[in-house]
């Protein structure tokens, strides 16, 4: 049995939910798929997949399996793309971890661009606003935003700057009353993003004096799009990145207060496994970071 070419013929076959169409793709009789498969069960003494003639379907053992043997078949062929002459162009599988918001805001729309650029690469791009482990989950980078940038062995490249506005609709303002020194918010229902690095106090800033004022509400969210919907609903106030609801202060939907405090300021980073060797699919991606940020860094 040629071990390996049987295990990818397990994994083609599990990811088609089909023998047959698994021997289409790797140019295979059914015959030669089912008799891998077999082997490959008769090696390790355990039952991979259960068969009939209509349907089949994994086992426990094939499922762990399958898990297993998928990130070992995508190491492999990353290292079989390194040393050949595809290796100076971006190809591949690209998996990027980045908030939701700020991709959505400022990332989507140049995003479609770039992928025209490298016709041979595939973007899996997770958004979400907690903070991965990129070598844990095999995230070839991430986009973070932090005040400040823990040590650890990641490579970060900084960004652009998110700057902050106090802000809510003018029916909460009219109700409520508008703030005018920044410890005039402790008597105000914030708006809480519990994955910044001050959910629990705010910090402003003018002429050399910093002030900070712990804060409280009735509502905390980890995401920066469900804080715009509570503003635009009138439910509270909150510091958001001016960016999210540029458009909706412009239009008159929420108005900002302590515009004379300059509020605290979060950075943006790309951030990749410290390695001897980028993969041309990262470095590419980083630059069109770079680029599309260039401006507002």
């Amino acid at each position: 049995m040629d071990q390996l070419q049987a295990i990818r013929v397990f994994r083609q076959t599990v990811e088609q939910g089909s023998f047959a169409e698994a021997a289409r793709r790797m140019a295979l009789s059914p015959a030669a798929v089912s008799k891998n498969i077999r082997e490959l069960e008769t090696h390790l003494r355990v039952r991979l997949l259960n068969r009939t003639t209509r349907r089949m379907s994994l086992t426990e053992a094939g499922e762990r399996y399958y898990e297993q043997i998928a990130r070992i078949l995508d190491d492999l062929s990353e290292a079989d793309s390194s040393l050949g002459p595809l290796q100076r162009m971006p190809s591949g599988i690209l998996r990027v971890s980045a908030p939701m918001a700020f991709t959505l805001t400022r990332l989507s729309d140049a995003i479609v661009g770039f992928l025209a650029r490298y016709p041979d690469l595939t973007l899996d791009l997770k958004l979400e606003d907690r903070r991965v482990d990129l070598v844990k989950e095999r995230i070839d980078l991430a986009i973070r935003g932090s005040d400040r940038l823990e040590d650890s062995s990641l490579i970060a490249r900084k960004l652009m700057t998110l700057r902050h506005v106090i802000c809510a609709s003018p029916g909460y303002f009219f109700r409520n009353g508008r703030p005018r020194e920044p410890e005039d918010l402790r008597s105000h229902n914030c708006v809480q993003f519990t994955l910044s690095g001050h959910v629990q106090e705010w910090s402003f800033a003018r002429e050399g004096r910093t002030v900070q004022v712990a804060i409280g509400g009735r509502y905390r969210v980890t995401t920066s799009l469900a804080v715009r919907d509570a503003l635009l609903a009138g439910f509270g106030l909150s510091l958001i990145p001016r960016i999210y609801v540029e458009k909706d202060i412009e239009e008159g939907r929420l108005t900002t207060a302590l515009d004379d405090w300059a509020p605290v300021e979060t950075s943006i980073y790309v951030v990749y496994p410290s390695r001897e060797y980028v993969l041309p699919k990262v470095r590419a991606f980083v630059d069109f970071l770079v680029d599309e940020m260039q401006e507002e860094a």
